[in-house]
């Protein structure tokens, strides 16, 4: 049975990045978009990953342009945009497609029926996230509506960072 840990990605400035290096993390997976309607939920995660990086948490950006094109820009640009607009420092990715044909694996791991049968199913809009554990078991999914803070991510979050 795989886990996160098994796949890899290239960060945001093209270097392939294997998500082993996330071992012993709780990783918060999420699908972004720079000029959509959540786009302000960048802010949220950042305070997140402020909030409880110490304690193990890493949030994972991953850029996609697969909803009306609301991630159009470069990696550069993606950046950019994310460091200037909501001081972003959690990892990010190169943009890759989180749906249909071309998914990247990772995505195509976390949404099957198969792979993942608790949490499987389309990702459905920006901003989806996944929660993983300490060993890369997926935890808990929510999605676009559910903001950074909202209490039941949160709870989620806290009692995956108290799990070996």
């Amino acid at each position: 049975m795989k886990t996160v840990h098994d796949f890899s990605a290239d960060d945001i400035s093209g270097k392939p990045a294997p998500l082993s290096r996330y071992k012993g993390k709780v990783l918060l997976i999420v699908n972004v978009a720079s000029r959509c309607g959540f786009t302000e939920q960048y802010g949220g995660l950042q305070k997140l990953y402020e909030t409880y990086s110490d304690r193990g948490l890493v949030v994972l950006g991953f850029p996609s342009n697969d909803f009306l094109k609301q991630e159009p820009g470069t990696n550069a640009e993606i950046q950019q945009f994310c460091s200037v607009n909501f001081g972003v420092t959690f990892p990010m990715f190169s943009k890759i497609r989180v749906r249909g044909r071309d998914q990247h694996p990772l995505y195509a791991w976390l949404t099957g029926k198969e792979s993942n049968p608790e949490f499987a199913g389309r990702i459905t809009w920006n901003f989806n996230k996944f929660l993983a554990d300490r060993q890369g078991r997926v935890v808990a999914r929510f999605g676009s509506r559910t903001e950074p803070d909202a209490p039941e991510l949160v709870k989620a979050i806290e009692k995956a960072l108290h799990e070996d």
